[in-house]
C-alpha cells in the first residue's frame, strides 16, 4: 500500500463493530494518523479509560459523535437532550485534550428530526437554535466547538432538519465561529446546486469545524442509512469539493466516515486499508 495520507482521519463508525481497543489499533497500525470517536464505544469503557487508551495510541482525536437531538418541544425529553449534550461537551473536551498534537475539540450535533405529530420544519429548525444558545456559553467554557451537520433532505423527517450548509450556517451566524460551525460531509452536501458558494461562505465565516467524505452510489441501500461508500465509488465530485473546502485556508484532519452493512461486516482492518487507498487516490491529490 501507499504511503497513507497524513491528514486521513478514520471515523469510528466506518468500524461500527470494532470496540474502542480494535478501532485505536486497527487505525494505528495502518499507519494513519487521526482518528474521530462515537460516544458509545467511549462510554462503553468510560471517559477516562478511554482517554488514556486514546493517549497511548498516539492518535490524533479529530471529532466526537455526535450530540444533538434536540427538536423536542419543551419538557423533560428536551431538558435531558440538553443535558446530555452538556455531557458530550465534556468527554470532547477530555479526549482532545488526550489524543496527539493536532487534536480538536469539535463535537458533531445532529439536529434531530420533526417531533412525533408534527409538520412544522420551521420551529423545529428554531428549536435548534435555542437549544444552541443554552449550550454554547457551556461549550465554550470547555473549548470546544459545536459542529451543526446538515444532513440530506431525505433524513430531515426523522433524523435532522438542517439539510443544507446554508441553513446551518444561518443557525451558527448568532454565535461566534469557534463555538458553533459546521460539519461539512460529501454525502451530505454533493447534490446542492448553491454548495460551493456556501463551503465560501463558510470559510469566509471561519465556520468548517471538520471535513467529512464518503461516496453516494445508486441504488441506494434499503435502510437509506446505510448508502455510504468508499471514497471514489461513486458519483461524488471529490475534486471540486474539496479544492473548495481548502481554498477556505482549512488545514485540519479530513474524516472518512462511512454508513453501510456490507463494509461494517468486513475485517476493520482491511476496511482500515481500503478506506486509506480509496482517499489517497481520490481525495488526497486535491488537498494541496
Amino acid at each position: 500500500m501507499s504511503a497513507v495520507d497524513p491528514r486521513l482521519s478514520i471515523n469510528q463508525a466506518t468500524i461500527k463493530y470494532a470496540d474502542l481497543a480494535t478501532a485505536l489499533k486497527v487505525t494505528a497500525d495502518a499507519g494513519v494518523q487521526s482518528i474521530g470517536l462515537w460516544r458509545e464505544p467511549v462510554n462503553d469503557v468510560g471517559l477516562d479509560v478511554a482517554c488514556r487508551m486514546l493517549n497511548d495510541s498516539g492518535l490524533r482525536f479529530s471529532t466526537h459523535c455526535r450530540g444533538g437531538f434536540f427538536t423536542l418541544p419543551d419538557g423533560p425529553e428536551r431538558t435531558a437532550a440538553v443535558e446530555d449534550n452538556r455531557r458530550a461537551i465534556d468527554e470532547t473536551a477530555a479526549l482532545a485534550a488526550a489524543g496527539a498534537a493536532g487534536s480538536t475539540a469539535v463535537l458533531v450535533l445532529v439536529a434531530g428530526g420533526l417531533p412525533p405529530g408534527s409538520r412544522d420544519l420551521v420551529g423545529a429548525r428554531e428549536r435548534v437554535r435555542d437549544a444552541l444558545g443554552e449550550l454554547a456559553p457551556y461549550a465554550q467554557q470547555a473549548g470546544v466547538t459545536l459542529a451543526i451537520e446538515p444532513l440530506h433532505p431525505m433524513y430531515a423527517s426523522d433524523r435532522c432538519v438542517v439539510s443544507t450548509l446554508g441553513q446551518a450556517l444561518d443557525i451558527a451566524a448568532d454565535f461566534a465561529p469557534e463555538v458553533v460551525g459546521a460539519a461539512v460531509d460529501t454525502f451530505h452536501i454533493w447534490w446542492d446546486p448553491q454548495v460551493l458558494d456556501q463551503i465560501a461562505r463558510a470559510g469566509r465565516e471561519g465556520r468548517i469545524a471538520t471535513y467529512q467524505v464518503c461516496d453516494w452510489k445508486t441504488p441506494l441501500a434499503e435502510d437509506v442509512l446505510l448508502s455510504r461508500h468508499y471514497t471514489g465509488e461513486g458519483v461524488i465530485d471529490f475534486g471540486s469539493l474539496t479544492r473548495a473546502v481548502m481554498a477556505t485556508g482549512y488545514d485540519r484532519d479530513v474524516e472518512v466516515e462511512i454508513f453501510n452493512a456490507d463494509i461494517w461486516a468486513d475485517a476493520p482492518e482491511d476496511v482500515v486499508r481500503r478506506t486509506a487507498e480509496t482517499f489517497s487516490a481520490a481525495v488526497s491529490p486535491h488537498l494541496a
